[in-house]
């Protein structure tokens, strides 16, 4: 393949669009791999497409190694089978829905869980069949409420999607064992540091999941290690050390204080420290229970209703883990006190939510036994010693407290966490029955009795990886591409006119010949600074220039990632860089 960069679809920008918020969108815009053509919605031009096709390369190579067959499902969806699923109301306004001239609903899918357990049902009838995985490279839709960062936050978007069907649990966790290590051959050949971590199911459901996150500084998700063992999660998945459980009638009895103007937990501390409330000294925020309410609308409900999460007060609560916690419901936060005069805002406390028909959750560390600083339901009055178990009795638990650096890992107990952020690249899942439970999907079994197939589901957010990939691989110049996805091989940078021209291209042909991808910049209206700028914004791996020691029978070879500048004679320069190229696509293998 030879590209010319006078005629190629390509233009390069000198200054970062105004719209760009993080290296990989400013770069891919920069470089002349993406426009914006509109809110979440990229086209894809020549550079572009070639790198997104060979991560696409990369994906199926790894699918069929372990078995997998491609289909291709249709991106626009009847409604139904999401109803039947109970997706269509979960998902709410997160997808696209129209309707067509006959009034029938539609979607445009972000997912194909319903389409494949329907395939398997229509084709499938005997254990015979089974085991089966099928996967899909196709564009997916999610309405995103604020679409941003180009490709990491998208409306529209290229997905893997694999959907594996066995007989039973065990044949599930094969399947699963087996994308786990595809995954990591793939995201090992895209060049990507990524970390696995224990991960929240989501709409998707089952019993396990994990992630694959490309460590960025950029990166929505925020993931925790261990300073001790392998321990890894996304935050919302993290789970606390509960502490041991106490007797509640061995603590003293409750009582209320006055205690104005401390509607804040600071305020509150400082207040019982001054006045020994309970008789004692040394009060921290962790003393303190905090009660916070949110609001919670269920899927298809009309309206939202309070819900009360109670937590030591030197933490604050997450929303994302709130609402990976409660998912499909939507969680806010609580706006309507008017209506809910019942309420005392800085001063509520949770030995009254029961009688007022409000759920209340709590922190895991909040056990039976342990007694609380909190409010007292009263405007200016707090009370000590409110036990759980013996003043208030929680509705259950909940994992809504912010995670923090030092916490102690909920596995292994001696080590601290570390938090880092993160790109969701992939995502695997055993998702069990949930889907085969819903088209009443069943088989002959061996025994000659009807058998439920098992669904496991493994996602690669394929566009999202082209951005994760420059997040990681870019310097204060450009991109800086990894072989094994870069659009091209070799970037002939030609210096001069006339005879380093016609040089070049005689080069380009014949490297092109011998199966290498070129992109040759013959254009001879810019002068040399602004090519070898943007030969190193567009980040090929190496670039060859052709200048004014050609006439000695020199050109110069640089080295992308390293910076290395080495001159060569022309003779045997393309035999180097056939071998070169050659050993790289072995090694890639």
């Amino acid at each position: 393949m030879l590209l010319r960069m006078s005629t190629v679809l390509l233009r390069t920008l000198r200054e970062d669009p105004a719209d760009a918020e993080v290296p990989s969108h400013r770069l891919l815009l920069r470089a002349g791999y993406i426009r914006r053509a509109a809110p979440g919605g990229y086209t894809w031009l020549p550079l572009g497409k070639l790198v997104l096709d060979r991560i696409t390369e990369v994906v199926r190579a790894e699918l069929f190694a372990i078995g997998d067959q491609e289909v291709h499902f249709p991106a626009l969806l009847p409604a139904e089978p999401y109803r039947t699923s109970g997706r269509w109301a979960e998902y709410g306004d997160d997808i696209f829905t129209l309707a067509d001239r006959r009034g029938a609903e539609h979607l445009l899918a972000p997912t194909h869980e319903e389409m494949a357990a329907l395939l398997v049902k229509d084709l499938f009838t005997s254990y015979r069949d089974f085991p089966v995985t099928l996967f899909q490279v196709q564009t997916k839709f999610r309405d995103e409420a604020r679409p941003r960062a180009g490709l990491l936050r998208g409306r529209e978007f290229l997905m893997k999607d694999a959907y594996s069907f066995d007989l039973d649990e065990a044949g599930l966790r094969e399947a699963y064992a087996r994308h786990r290590s595809a995954y990591r051959r793939i995201f090992d050949r895209l060049g990507l540091d990524y970390t696995v971590v224990q991960a929240m199911s989501g709409a998707m459901g089952g019993s396990a999941s994990e992630e694959f996150l490309a460590a960025t500084p950029v990166g929505e998700d925020t993931f925790v290690g261990c300073t001790s063992c392998d321990y890894a999660a996304n935050t919302e998945a993290v789970l606390t050390r509960v502490p041991a459980a106490g007797d509640p009638a061995a603590q003293p009895a409750a009582e209320v204080h006055d205690t104005p103007e401390t509607s804040t937990i600071a305020s509150l501390v400082e207040l019982a420290n001054a006045r020994r409330l309970g008789g004692r000294d040394g009060w921290t925020a962790a003393d303190t229970l905090k009660n916070v309410v949110l609001s919670i609308r269920q899927p298809g409900a009309e309206r939202a209703v309070p819900l009360v999460v109670g937590l030591p007060g030197d933490r604050e609560v997450d929303l994302k883990r709130v609402g990976a916690a409660l998912h499909p419901a939507q969680v806010t936060v609580f706006e309507e006190w008017a209506e809910h005069p019942e309420l005392v805002r800085g001063y509520i406390g949770p030995q009254l939510l029961d009688k007022l028909g409000i759920r209340y959750l709590v922190d895991p560390r909040v056990v039976a036994g342990s007694a609380w600083l909190t409010g007292a339901n009263e405007s200016g009055r707090h009370a000590t010693d409110v036990v759980c178990g013996r003043d208030f009795t929680p509705d259950g638990t909940i994992e809504a407290a912010d995670v923090r650096p030092g916490d102690p890992c909920p596995d292994c107990g001696t080590g601290e966490l570390t938090i880092r952020r993160g790109i969701e690249i992939g995502h695997i899942f055993q998702l069990g029955r949930r889907f085969t439970d819903a088209f009443a999907v069943d088989v002959l079994g061996p025994a000659g009795k009807p058998v439920r197939p098992t669904m496991g589901c493994y996602g690669i957010g394929v566009s999202r990886a082209v951005a994760a990939v420059a997040e990681q691989h870019h310097d204060d110049r450009g991109l800086v591409w990894p072989a094994a996805i870069a659009p091209c091989d070799v970037h002939l940078v030609v210096a001069g006119k006339g005879p380093q021209l016609d040089a070049a291209l005689e080069l380009g042909g014949r490297l092109a010949a011998a199966g290498l991808r070129v992109l040759v910049d013959d254009r001879t209206h810019v002068s040399a600074g602004v090519k070898f700028t943007d030969a190193e914004l567009i980040g090929i791996p190496r670039a060859v220039v052709v200048g004014r020691r050609l006439t000695e029978g020199y050109v110069e070879l640089r080295e992308r990632a390293g910076g290395e500048r080495t001159e060569l004679p022309l003779d045997g320069l393309l035999d180097r860089l056939v071998n070169e190229v050659r050993q790289e696509r072995a090694s890639l293998v």
